[in-house]
């Protein structure tokens, strides 16, 4: 079924979404603060030990792909992964070599780049540039300096007779045996070089043992769902070898250029720079702007002139702006999953838990931790606090949003959804729903008559200002699809395509039942019939009050529609219609008990209308206008036994009379 809006989906997709949407979501339970000090503190002082880990864990993630692919082509297993990890490793190798040498050839050129330093300060101050902020800055410095070396006053101070005695320099020489130099140079070595052994051998082990390792961690943490627990294993294994394998591949196709226009622009050891933005892209947000300012800070020292600063910068920037906008939402066929603020805060924490190399691995490990809350429901609270997903319903966010007394936020979230959405299936699966949850909390008593007002006046305001996406779709070609209960061949599984029928020259009065928040669900209806080209008119609740009803003009009225929130208004409902009838026997009257689920049974709705005496009983916004807007002939008015007993007694009162004579 084409969609009106971008012709790729269907209102019928829509509606088994908002139906999976609008069920009850259980309350996240966090964990307590021990459970948490208690993990964090772990991490902290175990850092030695779970860093290794954590980092063999994603060379795993990132390698099995490879390890997988050279299997199929037919090499052993062990041959595959050791070839993938010494592969890795070497490249890894290879990269901090390249990275060293050109350090120490960028260091031994350092002092060549002196004067024009100098002489770049020379001309700001010449110039006067910024206001003297360079002189203001040094004579901050020179006090700061002289109140340092100023002598204490308990001391005696210097006379032109006594002049101050110059401290006797003093110089320590230490012999070193041969031994401890190489201990010197080898120590600071072993640590590094440690870590990187036993990282290769737990990747190694890793990836030879994957499977019985997933098998021991389902037997050990949801062996009792073995479909959760595998589903979980596989999600996270995807993200995070996708992210790092994409992330991979975006930082080569954005190191390369930067490499290739800095040895362009002249800016020397431009292989340093390439590799160093290629690295420090891993890390979010401040990596780019680290691996920026180095260059900049070279090409200042490069060049007696400005241009050469200019065009260094200006080559970041469009590098970053192609990067960020084109390749990366061009590579990444999923997100990671995380939130924007979530990146920034886990970067916060893995950087204060281990370092530098935190920082880098903070995402894919915050990664792992959201796939653990969204497939664990211990730890969902994750999923809620670092993920990208919605963590409201859309219903219960709209009905925030009419409790908080904004309908101005509530008509912006309701009109991103009409873009893709019809009037109907919006009122129907979120704006109903919504104010069932108002009418459920003022049933418990949580809601006061001044907080109801207030979400029924929102509510109100909220069709007031979806009025010109009413009007827009009912000046659509197309008129509204959707969905059938069943489909012909009467599967109650399939899904029959119909029509919302048309209103012209019907007259509909749509009525709230018992409360302010009925009055709003009416408003809804009434906002869809006219959609539909019905001539709609309004009643309140308190204009179905027994002395109302008979001052309501229905003359030119084919149809009443009285609607209510509560579905213990049954007696109630058999009331209204009964006096609706009196007031004109040819109408048509319709009762709509509102519900999250309006898929209840036909032969039900069927039974509870014929003991209402009402001409159809609705249960959602659908069934609502199409007997609304039904063609059908009004049902009359049944008797009651009282009356129906009295017309028997004076019938045969009359025929005894009659007899008589």
């Amino acid at each position: 079924m084409a969609n009106r809006r971008n012709g790729t989906a269907s209102p019928a997709d829509g509606l088994g979404d908002a139906l999976s949407a609008a069920a009850p979501h259980p309350r996240t339970s966090l964990p307590n603060v021990a459970a948490i000090v208690t993990t964090v503190a772990a991490l902290y002082f175990g850092r030695e030990v779970f860093l290794p880990i954590a980092i063999a864990l994603l060379l795993t993630f990132a390698l099995a792909p490879l390890v997988s692919a050279l299997k199929k082509i037919g090499i052993p297993r062990i041959a595959a992964v050791i070839a993938s990890v010494l592969g890795a490793f070497a490249a890894l190798g290879l990269f901090s070599f390249i990275v060293a040498t050109q350090v120490s050839e960028l260091a031994q050129n350092i002092p060549v780049y002196q004067t024009n330093i100098l002489t770049k300060i020379r001309s700001l101050k010449e110039t006067g540039v910024g206001g003297g902020i360079l002189a203001r800055l040094s004579k901050v410095v020179e006090r700061v300096g002289q109140e340092i070396d100023r002598q204490d006053p308990s001391l005696p101070a210097a006379t032109p007779e006594k002049p101050p005695r110059e401290p006797v320099p003093v110089e320590i020489v230490a012999r070193e045996r041969p031994l401890q130099v190489l201990q010197n140079i080898v120590g600071p070595l072993i640590s590094p070089l440690g870590s990187a052994g036993l990282i290769i051998v737990v990747v190694i082990f890793m990836l030879l043992e994957r499977e019985d390792l997933r098998d021991r961690f389902i037997r050990l943490v949801g062996y009792g769902d073995l479909h959760r627990t595998t589903e979980a294993l596989q999600d996270a294994a995807k993200r995070v070898g996708r992210y790092l394998l994409m992330q991979l591949v975006v930082n080569i196709v954005y190191a390369v250029p930067i490499a290739i226009g800095l040895w362009a622009l002249g800016i020397p050891n431009a292989l340093l720079w390439g590799l160093l933005a290629l690295a420090l892209r891993f890390v979010p947000y401040i990596g780019p702007i680290i691996g920026m300012l180095l260059p900049l800070f070279l090409a200042l020292a490069v060049a007696p002139g400005w241009s050469l600063v200019l065009w260094t910068a200006a080559l970041f920037v469009v590098m970053e702006l192609i990067t960020g906008n084109i390749i990366e939402p061009w590579l990444y066929g999923s997100r990671t999953g995380l939130s924007p603020l979530a990146i920034i805060v886990a970067a916060i924490f893995w950087t204060w838990l281990w370092g530098p190399l935190g920082l880098i691995l903070s995402t894919p490990l915050t990664v792992c931790l959201v796939v653990l809350g969204r497939h664990v429901p211990q730890f969902e609270f994750l999923d809620v606090l670092f993920g990208n997903e919605p963590v409201l319903e859309p219903h219960a966010r709209l009905y925030q949003r009419l409790l908080a007394g904004d309908p101005e936020e509530a008509t912006d979230h309701a009109e991103e959804m009409l873009e893709e959405k019809y009037l109907v299936e919006f009122y129907d699966k979120v704006a109903i729903p919504a104010l069932l949850l108002g009418e459920q909390d003022r049933v418990r008593g949580v809601m006061g008559d001044l907080q109801r007002r207030q979400v029924a006046a929102s509510a109100l305001v909220l069709v007031a200002n979806l009025d010109d996406s009413a009007q827009e779709e009912a000046g659509g070609e197309e008129a509204p699809p959707v969905a059938a209960e069943a489909s012909d061949d009467g599967d109650p599984s399939g899904e029959d395509e119909t029509d919302l029928p048309d209103g012209t020259d019907m007259s509909v009065l749509c009525a709230g039942g018992r409360g302010e928040l009925d009055d709003a669900a009416a408003a809804m209806l009434a906002q869809v019939l006219e959609v539909q080209g019905a001539t709609v008119s309004k009643a309140g609740f308190a204009d179905m009050e027994p002395a109302s009803i008979r001052r309501l003009e229905l003359e030119t009225v084919d149809t009443v529609v009285v609607g209510f929130l509560n579905r213990d208004s049954v007696k109630h409902a058999r009331f209204l219609v009964r006096r609706l009838k009196r007031a004109k026997a040819a109408l048509r009257v319709g009762i709509v008990f509102w519900s999250e689920a309006a898929a209840e049974d036909k032969e039900t709705a069927g039974k509870l209308a014929r003991d209402l005496n009402a001409d159809f009983v609705a249960h959602g916004m659908v069934d609502a206008v199409l007997g609304a807007l039904s063609n059908e002939p009004p049902v009359a008015l049944k008797l009651v036994a009282k009356r129906r007993m009295r017309r028997q007694r004076a019938a045969s009162k009359k025929v005894t009379a009659a007899a008589a004579d």
